[in-house]
């Protein structure tokens, strides 16, 4: 049976998982402004469990406290069409748009809403550009559980409704996602709530690690290439960890490549990986779930970046528009701009990767979460008709 606990991923003091514990107090003390978080902690699972294929034994909260959703695995599948476009025999999708709410952010809002179960807690607070948040609303609906989401303006309607349609608090901010982070951070000390902000709660990596425990059973091996949209880090940092936890408990001997893929307009984390620093930038682009000036859990996936060897690239807002476009008219899978960032980094490097090699796309959210971007790239019918003759006119 494995004892979880906390480890700093800095400095390496251990603790007990606790309710208000989210980053190391010895670390986080060197926070900076507008930095990445420092001293986050991650779970640790002290011992060998008993049945790897049980997914459940790599967590560190029971499955009785789960919500009562459908905990089936998201589909891996393969598209003959985009095989034969690509020439690559062995490529992947891995479908979080599959998901409840149709993004993988569900897998930290499932964690986070059991550990809340568990402990007795009833209001989740997060901040979020869109996904996280109506990821936390439906799944805290389904856990009859208070959340109260802070946005920023600019977030996508759809996401907005999506939030609201399951009954959340919505509270829009006068500025970006780095704004909203702050703020829902004071109100949930304020209010003693639970904090869900992606990479200052450790359950929010945790959580996502299971993505890549479904791909390794799916595959029954680890991919040779996994490529990974990447805005603040903590689904790369989600996805190495998962892998790695499969390595520790002898599931497997070898990590995957990763190729974290960053809008070029939010890419403050392939400027680090390159310089050796963080600097300030102000995002822009259109794939707002990739959309973050400071990539809070940045520090830590760079470490990952840096320590099995993965490489990072960047698309501009027009290759994501291109492969949303082409992954829906190939596949059938309409997937949101930030998730098509995986397929538009490897259609940039693809001339690079051997076509035998086993490769993953994380695709990460669904198309319908952002349909005034998708306009962008598609035409729209000028003329209603009244009859078949009028196409003749069209």
């Amino acid at each position: 049976m494995s004892n979880f606990f906390y480890r700093c991923t800095e400095c390496g003091r251990e603790y007990a998982i606790l309710p208000d514990r989210m980053c190391c107090p010895h670390c986080s003390e060197k926070q900076s402004f507008n930095k990445p978080l420092r001293g986050i902690l991650e779970v640790i699972m002290g011992g060998r469990i008993s049945n790897p294929e049980d997914l459940f034994a790599f967590l560190p909260v029971e499955k009785t406290h789960f919500p009562p959703v459908p905990l089936d695995f998201t589909p891996l599948w393969q598209s003959s069409r985009l095989k034969e476009k690509t020439g690559f025999s062995h490529l992947y999708m891995k479908d979080e748009t599959r998901q409840l709410t149709g993004s993988l952010k569900d897998r930290a809002s499932l964690l986070v809403a059991a550990f809340a179960r568990r402990e007795g807690i009833k209001e989740i607070t997060v901040a979020s550009t869109g996904n996280a948040g109506s990821s936390m609303a439906g799944i805290g609906a389904a856990a009859g559980l208070q959340i109260t989401l802070f946005l920023p303006e600019s977030a996508p309607k759809a996401k907005i409704v999506q939030a609201l349609q399951y009954g959340a608090r919505v509270i829009p901010v006068k500025g970006t996602y780095d704004q909203a982070f702050d703020l829902s951070l004071a109100y949930s000390k304020k209010r003693d709530s639970l904090s869900r902000n992606t990479a200052y709660n450790p359950l929010t990596i945790e959580g996502k690690k299971t993505v890549s425990l479904e791909i390794f059973y799916q595959l029954k091996d680890i991919p040779d290439v996994i490529f990974v949209p990447v805005g603040d880090g903590v689904i790369l940092s989600g996805i190495y960890k998962g892998f790695r936890d499969l390595k520790d408990q002898h599931c497997t001997n070898s990590i995957p490549h990763v190729v974290a893929v960053q809008a070029e307009g939010s890419s403050a984390i392939a400027r680090a990986f390159h310089t050796g620093k963080f600097t300030l930038s102000p995002a822009k682009t259109l794939a707002d779930s990739i959309s973050v000036s400071v990539p809070r859990g940045g520090y830590y996936a760079l470490k990952q970046l840096k320590t099995y060897h993965g490489s990072v690239i960047t698309v501009s807002d027009n290759e994501i528009l291109h492969a949303q476009k082409e992954l829906s008219t190939t596949t059938g899978l309409f997937a949101e701009p930030a998730a098509a960032a995986s397929y538009a980094g490897f259609l940039k490097i693809k001339g690079t990767l051997s076509k035998d090699q086993k490769i993953v796309l994380l695709i990460t959210g669904n198309g319908l979460k952002d349909i005034d971007t998708a306009r962008k790239s598609i035409h729209f019918p000028k003329n209603s008709i009244s009859s078949l003759e009028d196409l003749d006119h069209d």
